[in-house]
């Protein structure tokens, strides 16, 4: 007790100023210029004729393969599986101003990190659920297909995985683009350790702390609340079990699919695989990055990016809560 009164206040002042500097930081980003557009291709392709395709087409060249005749686009007007896409995405996201806010945000932060970086213009569509291609991110576009955002209940989504499906929602969006944005600037490793490749999707999950953060750590690596409650209850057995196998410096490329692919669950081969969430080890590789930029705070964000994972891992003290 005498512990607690005699720290405790110095303990708060020091909260209190980190929290002071956090707002303060934020509060600078949110005032950086940005041109970000947002066009609504989805609308405007819903809303138009057959006289209005060559309109559209010179207007978004790339979104209209040059093989296929105007007769195509013609015939997608009127079929009516596209017709309720775009009605589904339209409920879902209405004016889309609640996105587009949080995608200024997200550019803010990347041109605050990264000064030289080119906000590109930002374009919305329907891909007929192409959910691995959700999110294109390239020098100058941003292509988004709402229609993989409309919730993992959605009817659209009754013949894909569940595991894949419950990242289907719109709340996960922004996450996705920071994530396109974190593969243009982490590059994947050399080094085929398991560890390597741990610390590279931690580096990943902890831009996007840096990206996006008023976002949940469930959105930022596409979990259920119950999966990132599990992920971190489960923190230290799963360290352990890493460790005690010996699978840091393993290169066996099956501990991809058991740890780091997209899977409905991890495979420790044990009883509680069914009860895990997929891709422990990215969320482990995330520990190992925060633990290493609480220690090493001097450290730039682009230093950070281009150091080894032994080096990060060594540096980082890491010790998984109890």
């Amino acid at each position: 007790m005498k512990w607690v009164q005699k720290y405790f206040p110095s303990l708060l002042f020091i909260l209190l100023i980190s929290c002071g500097e956090d707002n303060t930081l934020e509060q600078e980003i949110a005032k950086i210029p940005i041109d970000l557009k947002i066009e609504r291709f989805d609308r405007e392709f819903a809303q138009a004729g057959p006289d209005q395709i060559p309109v559209l087409k010179s207007k978004y060249p790339y979104l209209f393969p040059k093989q296929f005749p105007d007769s195509v686009w013609v015939a997608k007007l009127t079929d009516t599986i596209q017709q309720e896409l775009l009605s589904e995405v339209d409920k879902a996201f209405g004016d889309f101003r609640e996105q587009e806010s949080e995608l200024t945000s997200l550019f803010q932060h990347i041109k605050y990190y990264f000064p030289k970086y080119k906000v590109p213009k930002g374009i919305t569509l329907t891909s007929e659920v192409q959910y691995e291609n959700r999110v294109v991110l390239s020098d100058s576009l941003l292509l988004l297909g709402l229609d993989n955002y409309l919730g993992q209940d959605h009817h659209f989504y009754r013949s894909i995985s569940r595991y894949i499906a419950q990242g289907l929602d719109k709340k996960f969006l922004v996450s996705d683009v920071a994530g396109a944005f974190a593969k243009t600037i982490n590059h994947y490793p050399r080094n085929r350790t398991f560890l390597s490749r741990m610390v590279y999707y931690g580096k990943e999950l902890y831009l996007k702390d840096i990206l996006i953060p008023n976002a949940t750590d469930a959105q930022k690596i596409n979990y259920l609340d119950t999966e990132m409650e599990w992920a971190t209850t489960n923190e230290e057995q799963i360290w352990r079990y890493f460790v005690e196998r010996e699978l840091l410096y393993s290169t066996e490329s099956a501990l991809d699919r058991r740890f780091l692919d997209p899977a409905p669950f991890s495979k420790f081969q044990l009883e509680l695989d069914s009860e895990s969430p997929g891709r422990l080890g990215r969320y482990m590789g995330w520990q190992i990055i925060r633990a290493f930029a609480q220690r090493n705070p001097g450290v730039a964000l682009v230093e950070l990016l281009d150091m080894p994972a032994d080096e990060i891992f060594k540096k980082s003290n890491y010790k998984p809560k109890k």
